[in-house]
């Protein structure tokens, strides 16, 4: 597999992942494949699936939180 921004080769590894949505979340080893050249993470399918049901409970506790609040 090649890296669509330098064409270097992809290699199995880890890759950090962040983002700010009215809270920080940052994961700091997901499965990914990372260039060896330029460093750039691509995400499978199961990894970006994974992530994106945390999100959606990180939503939904903080949306408990303001009702709380």
């Amino acid at each position: 597999m090649k890296c669509m921004h330098c064409q270097g080769k992809m290699r199995r590894g880890q890759a950090p992942f962040h983002m700010t949505q009215g809270y920080h979340l940052s994961l700091e080893a997901v499965p990914a494949w990372v260039c060896g050249q330029c460093g750039e993470p691509y995400f499978e399918e199961h990894e970006v699936k994974t992530i994106q049901r945390l999100l959606l409970q990180l939503d939904r506790q903080t949306a408990n939180l303001a009702a709380v609040a």
